[in-house]
């Protein structure tokens, strides 16, 4: 039989060694930290701060040193619900902002701040109201850039001391009242219809003088066309005539074949139609003598008859005292 004072030393030795060996892995758990990158903690000895510890492995003192919540040295976006801002004409606009900011000095952010982003929204708040507040609406919606740098100065300036630093502030939309937003969509309206009509009557401008001035230059092209057709026109004729005359100069016509020639021409002016009068010109009668007395010259050359008698017989009676 078991002896029971045997029985309970070593149930009593087995509870010690597990409370041992749970009371070294709350020490070593205590003890040894493991801080991830871009993380940074502080630690208090004895309820002051201490130390601060970087990334990797960190050794502790168990239950006299505390490590306080790790905080993010990452840099941080934070969009703050639209906030409510008078402008320096009395009209209220709502306005979003998004502020970029980074913890530099994690013993700054824990001890000098509570709570560094809501001390953060409000500080953007009240830097808002007075940085808008000294502009109209107009000068509001088109200052963006302006609002931005004076938002950064001013909150990265107070932050400094936080171990913040505010990198950039952005007005992610701003919003007038519904009146306004009419009114402004009206004048847009009115300004495009106006621009529409300029661009409109400058293009018929542009047209007519485009058209006029095609019109001119079209007339001066057929006016020189026309000019440089009727120079052409009479050199030609000038050149026919220059030929012809050559053409006669040079086969020396004598008068019978000239008067011939006259009346062969004769017929063609009554081939027209409307010629319901002829005129007999006075020179058919100089034409038929030249005629006859060649005709006449023939016959005495092959009769042996004087000349001057042929011709006599063949002249042709006395014109009329009238031309026609």
């Amino acid at each position: 039989m078991i002896d029971a004072g045997a029985f309970i030393g070593q149930l009593f030795l087995i509870v010690l060694a597990i409370v041992v060996v749970i009371f070294v892995i709350v020490v070593l758990t205590r003890a040894v930290r493991v801080i991830p990158q871009a993380r940074a903690g502080v630690v208090e000895r004895l309820g002051r701060y201490h130390k601060t510890l970087s990334p990797g492995l960190n050794l502790l003192i168990p239950f006299i040193d505390r490590l306080v919540p790790l905080l993010d040295l990452r840099e941080q976006v934070v969009s703050f619900p639209p906030q409510p801002v008078i402008t320096e004409d009395n009209l209220v606009v709502s306005i979003d902002t998004v502020v970029y900011f980074q913890v530099t000095d994690a013993r700054a952010a824990t001890y000098e701040i509570a709570n560094y982003l809501v001390a953060v929204e409000q500080l953007t708040t009240t830097t808002l109201r007075n940085v808008v507040g000294g502009l109209n609406l107009e000068e509001a919606l088109t200052s963006r850039d302006n609002i931005n740098g004076q938002l950064r100065v001013v909150l990265d300036e107070a932050t400094g001391k936080w171990g913040i630093r505010v990198n950039r502030v952005e007005l992610k939309s701003i919003e007038p009242p519904a009146s306004i937003q009419d009114s402004m969509e009206q004048q847009m309206r009115a300004e495009r219809s106006r621009r529409a009509q300029i661009l409109t009557a400058e293009g018929t401008k542009q047209s007519a003088i485009l058209q006029a001035e095609g019109e001119r230059q079209s007339a001066i092209l057929s006016a020189e066309g026309e000019a440089k057709a009727r120079v052409l026109r009479a050199e030609g004729e000038a050149k026919a005539i220059t030929t012809v005359f050559q053409a006669i100069h040079d086969g020396k016509p004598d008068s019978p074949l000239l008067a011939y020639q006259y009346l062969q021409t004769l017929p063609k002016i009554a081939e027209k139609d409307s010629n319901k009068l002829w005129i007999v010109p006075s020179e058919l009668t100089e034409a038929l003598k030249g005629i006859g007395g060649a005709f006449g010259r023939g016959l005495a050359e092959a009769g042996g008859a004087p000349a001057s008698d042929a011709g006599s017989s063949v002249r042709p009676p006395a014109p009329p005292a009238s031309d026609a």
